[in-house]
Order: C-alpha cells, then structure tokens, then sequence
C-alpha cells in the first residue's frame, strides 16, 4: 500500500499530523481525508492511480492512526472541526500549497465542511462522500438514525464512560461500526482491517474519537449555527456522493440539504454502502477524475 509515497509528520501547534504524500509531483494537490474508525489506509485502492494526475496528499486526522491524541479539552474545542481543518490547513502549507483539491469520507468530510467554510480561499473544488451536513442530521434525529448510528449517541456521553465500554473490546466495535450492507467485512483488505483495529488500540485513540464526536455534538454545532445565522455558505464547486443501500439514502435529500449549505452542489447515489473509497474505488476513481479535472 502507498509504495509510491513518502511519509510524513507535521507539527501543527497542538498536535502532530501524520500522512503521506505521492514521490512524483504530476499534478495539482490532491488532499484526502478518511472516515471513522479508520486512517488514510482507506485510499490505498485508488491512491497509486490518482498519483498519476495529481500530487495526492493523505493524512490521518487528529486522533486517528499515526497522529497525535491530545486530551480532550473540557469545551472538546481543540476537536472541533474547526482544529482539525486547521490542521490540514497547516499540513498544506508546510508541504508548500497555498490551494488544492479536497476529497473526503464521513469524519473527514464533516472536517472538509469546515475547512471549506473556514478557509474556501485555499479550495479549489471539493468532494464529500456519504455525509449529509453535521447540523441537519442532529436536528432530524429519530429512531432510524439513532439505531444506524448508534455510535453518534453513545460516544459523546461523559468520560469515560464510552471509552471504558470501546477499550475493553475495540477489535469487536471496529467490526460493528465497519459492517457494511450489502457486503459486511468482506470489501475491507484483510490488512486494511487490521490496521485500523491496530490503530483504535493505541493509547489514547478511543478517547479522541470519542472527544471528535463531543465537538460534533456541541461546538461544532454552535460553529454551523453560526454561519446560517450569518447567511454564509460554501462557495468552491462540490461534488457530493452517497452510496444507495446505507442512512443518508434512506433518510435525507442529500442535494437539498448540500444546498442549503452551499452554493454550487452536484452529486448522486452510487451503488456502495457507507464505504465508498474501499466497496466502489473504480467508480470513485472515475467521479474524481471527471469532477476534479
């Protein structure tokens, strides 16, 4: 996986980001983000192949895989979507780029909204893959959403509650979280599972997803209620997917509620599950190239 790339660590005030970065130049930046509880080994199907066009860019959020886990700030401020954009801001800018593409995958999408709205001077178009917007989706809970995405509601509860509960079986939560219909397990690399049990099992890492779930359920809102109060809304070309057989098909009208949030949407339902980039990476490899070029 990622033979073509080089690694890297980036020192971004508060925290260091791990990721790697393609060895041959072709192209414009390419910046990818990964979902929950996984790390940026969730591009490796398409990774060589985007390399071709594109200086492609992959890192592991603040709290996932290789970078750091900082505690959890009382407010989860330093969590929010708003740090963890900042921190692929600071990564872009030590690598040399001042703008760049952006694809993203559940978490990293949510941090792709938020860099987007933050620092849209710095994207040039934008891809998210099956999410619908933060603030939508809490504010239309109910029971479907609640039983799909059981893990929204019990990690955000107090520490350490849903750490104590995840740590002492973390290999048996990655596989509930990650079981995909149709497929389950079976579209994950046996060593691409591996990895992110092994990455969920370091010192720390439980705590951090559980402190990325907090911010969503409270200052990041606060955050994207503040920019609707404000009228503000994502200005770069954004391309959104979802794939037809999990939660955002089955409970949103993802362009609708893209739209509401910003200017120039496009997008449709593939036939995936949640995992996009691992269950459909040819068709993902095609979109990105129509939608990027």
């Amino acid at each position: 996986m990622f033979e073509r790339f080089d690694s890297f660590h980036v020192n971004t005030g508060d925290a260091q980001i791990a990721g790697r970065i393609s060895r041959s130049r072709n192209g414009p930046p390419l910046l990818l983000l990964h979902g929950h509880p996984q790390t940026h080994l969730i591009w490796h199907p398409i990774a060589d192949r985007l390399a071709e066009h594109y200086t492609v860019i992959a890192t592991d959020l603040r709290g996932y895989g290789a970078s750091s886990k900082p505690q959890g700030l009382p407010d989860h401020s330093n969590y929010s979507k708003r740090a963890m954009a900042d921190d692929q801001i600071a990564v872009m800018r030590s690598l040399g780029f001042d703008r760049f593409f952006l694809c993203a995958h559940d978490r990293g999408a949510r941090v792709g909204h938020r860099l987007c709205a933050d620092h849209g001077a710095h994207v040039d178009k934008a891809m998210f893959l099956d999410i619908a917007p933060t603030l939508a989706m809490y504010e239309r809970t109910d029971r479907i959403f609640a039983s799909y995405y059981f893990h929204w509601f019990l990690l955000i509860q107090p520490p350490p509650f849903p750490e104590t509960l995840v740590g002492a079986a973390p290999d048996a939560y990655v596989e509930k979280v990650m079981t995909s219909p149709p497929a389950g397990l079976t579209i994950f690399a046996p060593e691409a599972l591996q990895a992110y049990k092994a990455a969920i099992a370091q010192p720390g890492a439980v705590h951090a997803m559980c402190e990325d779930y907090r911010a969503s359920a409270t200052i990041d809102l606060d955050h994207d209620k503040a920019d609707r109060d404000a009228g503000r809304k994502l200005a770069c070309p954004l391309r959104v997917l979802w794939g037809q057989y999990g939660l955002i098909e089955h409970c949103y009208d993802a362009l609708a509620l893209w739209r509401e949030v910003a200017d120039n949407v496009s997008g449709r339902v593939v036939p995936s599950g949640h995992y996009i980039p691992e269950e459909v990476p040819d068709l993902l490899y095609d979109e990105m190239r129509a939608f990027l070029s």
